[in-house]
């Protein structure tokens, strides 16, 4: 969606600011910005400060994540919040049903033939933990036909990581716009208010709903100082506001319900920003893969883009991984993901191609859960192909862009979940094919 169609008034010069969890100072007009302070008696052009904090006042400095806003109208001007009947979002997931051990995986969510907004479209798959408890996420899927027509969202339930599957999302921010696509990804944080229009006219996609610390680049230990994904590739927008007055209605997803307020103004009205908690995107295709090169197929965990850390060290709450193209080139190796069973959960998705462990099934817009200590893997003919391919021979997975939430806590599906008609309930049968090989009398 074009700049015109939003009214809004940019900063100068590109869109965007290049840097992971950088401090950053931006403004859709000259002379804004205080200097040498925060708060000053008056602010320029009779605007308003306001901070907005994402950590606790006191977290360490490495770890704060706060910026201050100048704007023509607080947030906290609006009318009252009114309860949105709604039961499509779950908030707790100790309300939802028994979780089966089982594989579990679905089709893509349809496209509804009536006009759908991103908010409207947004329904709770699987999750753990609640919001209330500010532990554990969230996972939602989306398919939206309609773009937000005077219409603004925030959660204050947790951060929300996007991740379009088909087509493009304008989402304006009171922080700045944010143009993002497929093989992109968006991280709009706790708090922060935003539109969504929809340039093709539809939408579909995942967002993971993190009720717990802010997600942040890992550490890379023995892989060094490079690889994976580098800090200067992470785009934050710059500053952009409209001064629009009029009827609006402002959502507020609070301790896992729907709220809404009418508005007589647009939220998106920051003239100028400076600190470190903002909106993010980033390319998955500038992804720096790392693999082996002599034998054995690595953890998932070189895969690992983004992760909210816990109290326990070297165990997240949450890990955002990729399965982007590379080369396979280790040698006399069983080349796509081993059979498994984790501690940890895994829910997929798949936003383009097809996944190397999956050729049958499990389509782009798809999801599939694995559970604690549920036995997963290749299924039978990816396994034959792959037990008798010449292991001389570097191959390139490409075309394919496959993505996992993990969670060392169970994911629990909701109702919808485990009802809906998008439930593949013949998935297990993928694995039985497997057929017995043991030959005891064998040397190999």
């Amino acid at each position: 969606m074009s700049e015109a169609t939003y009214g809004l008034t940019r900063a100068a010069g590109t869109g965007y600011q290049s840097g992971f969890g950088n401090e950053f100072a931006t403004e859709a007009l000259a002379d804004v910005l205080p200097v040498g302070r925060n708060s000053p008696q008056r602010v320029a052009k009779g605007l308003y400060a306001e901070q907005l904090s994402g950590t606790a006042f006191t977290a360490p400095r490495a770890h704060n994540r706060r910026s201050w806003l100048y704007r023509i109208r607080p947030a906290a001007v609006h009318m009252p919040f009114t309860p949105i009947a709604n039961d499509r979002l779950v908030g707790d997931f100790s309300t939802v049903p028994t979780t089966p051990p089982n594989q579990l995986r679905w089709d893509p969510l349809p496209m509804s033939d009536a006009p759908v907004d991103f908010v409207d479209s947004l329904i709770t798959m699987v999750g753990n933990g609640s919001a209330a408890s500010m532990s554990g996420c969230a996972i939602h899927l989306y398919a939206a036909t309609a773009s937000m027509r005077d219409r603004f969202f925030y959660s204050a339930d947790g951060e929300l990581l996007i991740v379009p599957q088909e087509g493009r999302l304008t989402i304006a921010t009171e922080l700045g716009v944010i143009e993002l696509e497929p093989f992109e990804i968006a991280v709009i944080p706790r708090g922060v208010r935003f539109t969504v229009a929809l340039p093709d006219g539809r939408a579909r996609g995942y967002v993971c709903e993190n009720f717990g610390a802010l997600l942040d680049l890992p550490d890379l230990g023995p892989i060094g100082s490079n690889g994976l994904a580098n800090p200067r590739d992470f785009l934050t927008p710059k500053a952009a506001f409209e001064d629009r007055e009029g009827k609006f209605e402002l959502v507020a997803k609070f301790d896992g319900h729907l709220w809404r307020a009418d508005i007589g103004h647009s939220p998106l009205d920051v003239v100028a920003w400076h600190g470190n908690y903002a909106p993010y995107k980033y390319d998955l295709r500038h992804f720096n893969a790392i693999g082996s090169i002599s034998y054995d197929h690595p953890d998932p965990s070189i895969f690992l883009v983004l992760q909210s850390p816990s109290d326990t060290p070297g165990v997240h709450s949450l890990d955002f991984v990729i399965f982007p193209p590379r080369w396979l080139v280790a040698e006399d190796t069983f080349r796509p993901p081993w059979f498994h069973r984790n501690v940890a959960s895994e829910f997929m998705g798949l936003v383009h191609g097809v996944y190397d462990a999956k050729e049958e099934g499990f389509v782009p817009g798809g999801a599939s859960l694995h559970n604690c200590m549920s036995g997963h893997g290749p299924d039978a003919e990816t396994f034959r192909r792959a037990s008798s391919s010449d292991t001389t021979k570097p191959h390139k997975v490409d075309d394919t862009l496959a993505f996992m939430f993990e969670t060392p806590r169970v994911i629990r599906p909701t109702a919808y979940a485990l009802e809906t008609s998008q439930l593949q309930a013949q998935y297990f049968e993928c694995w039985q094919g497997l057929q017995k090989n043991f030959l005891a009398e064998s040397k190999s």
